[in-house]
């Protein structure tokens, strides 16, 4: 909201110096109009951001239980700064399988599924670890190899393979509950992977962003006020700058928040209930767009 009201200031700015440029005849009518919807659309999105906002505070209001004298908390006005090094989960999914709450209680539920049915006498033990398909094999002291479960005895999940017609029927049903937690087992690796891929790429963009597009968009942003100075630059050459500047920080600023948003959905993927998925596709503003369109006069 802070960077769309500077470049609502400046778009009125640009606009009114367009008009008056039109109006002693230095600058045509496309060329004005060009500046005139530029400031329109940029007033427009910051009239919606500002209700998205606005929304978004009473959605976390609402998530945080608060009311009445509560509800007078503040939020920083900016992102916070990308930090040095992204994290490095080299064991994502074992750590999802592991810790999801989710596959917890499921584990749980199939527990009192077999209580229910009386099924007593298991033929194995798996883990759920072995059930998402996470094999782990490591060497005891005298080089032999043997699989590390990862779970104490109270994780373990039993396996009933059949016995007189009542256990078998009362197993298929068991059977069916554990394909289930199978399922959701491996939708729990692959949703972790995909976390930590979204989390990787948008740190990338956003570190690209920090360290070469805004730092060269200042550069070209001092060499065109120099330029235009010296009179080597027409006026509108400038306006067509500031609409792209303004376009490049709202990029940045939209990249940064998707970095944010990506770390979250990675810690819902492998300690909360599923996947986040607080990621949407970026779309750029009309007026985001207006930044890199051109035109003489």
């Amino acid at each position: 909201v802070g960077l769309l009201n500077d470049a609502k200031s400046t778009a009125e700015a640009t606009a009114k110096l367009a008009q008056k440029l039109g109006e002693t005849g230095s600058l045509n009518k496309l060329d004005q109009a060009r500046e005139q919807v530029f400031y329109a659309e940029t007033t427009a999105d910051l009239a919606s951001t500002r209700q998205e906002a606005t929304s978004s505070r009473e959605r976390l209001a609402r998530l945080l239980g608060l009311w009445d004298g509560d509800l007078t908390f503040r939020i920083p006005n900016t992102l916070p700064t990308l930090p040095r090094r992204p994290s490095a989960l080299p064991l994502i999914e074992v750590d999802a399988v592991t810790h999801r709450i989710d596959l917890q209680i499921a584990r749980i539920e199939l527990n009192a599924l077999a209580k229910a049915l009386n099924l007593t006498e298991a033929s194995r033990f798996v883990t759920l670890l072995d059930v998402a398909g996470i094999a782990k094999t490591t060497r005891d002291p005298d080089g032999s190899r043997f699989r590390e479960r990862g779970f104490d005895v109270q994780f373990q999940i039993p396996i009933f393979d059949g016995g007189e017609v009542r256990v078998r029927q009362a197993a298929a049903t068991y059977n069916q509950a554990f394909n289930r937690l199978t399922e959701k087992a491996v939708n729990v690796r692959s949703e972790a992977r995909d976390a930590y891929r979204v989390y990787r790429s948008t740190y990338d963009i956003a570190g690209q962003y920090q360290r070469e597009v805004l730092p060269l968009r200042k550069i070209i942003t001092e060499e065109m006020q120099l330029r235009f100075s010296s009179m080597q630059l027409d006026v509108f050459a400038l306006l067509v700058e500031t609409r792209q500047r303004i376009a490049a920080l709202r990029a940045a600023i939209d990249a940064k928040r998707n970095f944010w948003l990506a770390q979250s959905d990675l810690t819902t993927a492998i300690n909360g209930g599923g996947s986040g998925d607080t990621q949407k596709e970026s779309r750029p503003t009309t007026a985001a767009q207006a930044g890199g369109s051109g035109g003489g006069h």
